[in-house]
């Protein structure tokens, strides 16, 4: 995120006109964006970690090509995703990480964890799994079509705070990406 701050900033000094606040901020970009790829990436383990050096994972590596860090067909966005499909996958779930922390090991899956993932399948053309597990996601709405925070990866059972801004932020992201754009729903009801 820190990358993303600088990033934006340059392309708004850009807009602004003010070029030298611009160079700055790019400067500082290409800077922390170097540093992540070298100490940020595990060669042994093929994938984005957690934390410099570290063995871990984190959802939050869903987001790098949503952030525009690498393009989704990056080799190591689409390993990254692969390892997160293996380590932090249960069922339909995505875990925002796996390990112990002030609450212990954790039980239930962050939903827009889950949404990330989909997100990230949708990006890499892998549009029809997207949709499917997307589907399986919305199944676990209330009647009133909300859902919480967290779910059970065995039961789905719905956890933890209610009504989740982030889950239903996570609902209208993916509903966009895997919508049709509007010229191309328009031209299929064509004569």
């Amino acid at each position: 995120m820190c990358w993303a701050a600088c990033n934006r900033l340059a392309h708004i000094a850009a807009r602004l006109g003010r070029t030298e606040r611009a160079a700055y901020w790019h400067h500082h970009a290409a800077t922390i964006k170097n540093v992540i790829l070298k100490r940020g990436w595990s060669e042994p383990k093929q994938t984005f970690t957690a934390a410099f050096e570290g063995e871990t994972l984190d959802a939050s590596l869903l987001l790098i090509a949503e952030l525009g860090f690498l393009p989704a067909d990056d080799p190591r966005f689409v390993a990254t995703v692969a390892a997160i499909e293996r380590e932090l996958r249960r069922g339909d779930f995505i875990f925002r990480y796996t390990e112990a922390d002030d609450f212990g090991t954790p039980q239930t899956a962050f939903l827009v964890c889950t949404f990330w993932y989909i997100n990230a399948l949708t990006a890499m053309g892998r549009k029809e799994k997207a949709r499917a597990h997307f589907e399986r996601i919305l199944a676990l709405r209330n009647p009133l079509g909300l859902l919480s925070e967290d779910a059970d990866p065995e039961t789905g059972e719905l956890w933890g705070n209610f009504v989740q801004t982030y889950s239903m932020a996570g609902i209208v992201q993916c509903a966009i990406r895997l919508s049709k754009h509007w010229d191309q729903a328009i031209c299929e009801s064509c004569p």
